[in-house]
């Protein structure tokens, strides 16, 4: 993506038509510190799947098991974009690899559902927990208001990324 902004539209400015000088520059900032952000989350997570030895996707799976135990194959298809198959090759190869462990239900024997290993909980934390205590003085300085705004800002940006996303991957 060209870092020329005369050659493609001020997108915070549309967005801050009527607003002033200082709050337009205020979400252009946002919207670059946004992305910045975004970039960077990618690099870690490619950094942690390259130490598993997973491809992007399978890691991408890995995390949604995670944040949802015991969901479905189905369920994680939908929740990762994939087909059901394009999910069970997943499936397979994060199970070769002692990261996750598919389990029957109890009272639906049809039903199965997914998990993360011990061994993948584990390595996922010797990755990610450094970066709770990294990001601890970060927290620190925040007002309780503060962090609520960060918690509605998230949920909202997850909330319209998952929409556009729909609506992209219905266009194709």
């Amino acid at each position: 993506m060209s870092n020329d902004n005369t050659k493609r539209p001020q997108i915070a400015t549309r967005w801050a038509q009527g607003q002033s000088e200082a709050r337009a520059e205020l979400i252009g900032e946002l919207i670059r510190a946004n992305r910045a952000y975004q970039v960077a989350v990618e690099k870690m997570d490619d950094a942690f799947c390259r130490l598993l030895g997973v491809n992007r996707t399978d890691g991408r799976c890995m995390d949604v098991i995670d944040q949802r135990p015991g969901l479905t194959a189905g369920e994680l298809a939908k929740a990762v974009a994939l087909s059901p198959g394009a999910v069970t090759t997943a499936l397979d190869r994060l199970e070769q690899k002692g990261f996750v462990r598919r389990t029957r239900d109890s009272e639906d024997r049809r039903r199965v559902t997914v998990e993360m290993t011990e061994e993948a909980s584990r390595r996922a934390w010797e990755a990610y927990g450094p970066l709770g205590e990294m990001g601890a003085p970060f927290i620190e300085e925040m007002s309780d208001s503060d962090l609520a705004a960060l918690i509605r800002f998230l949920r909202g940006g997850t909330e319209i990324n998952e929409r556009r996303a729909q609506e992209l991957l219905g266009e194709l």
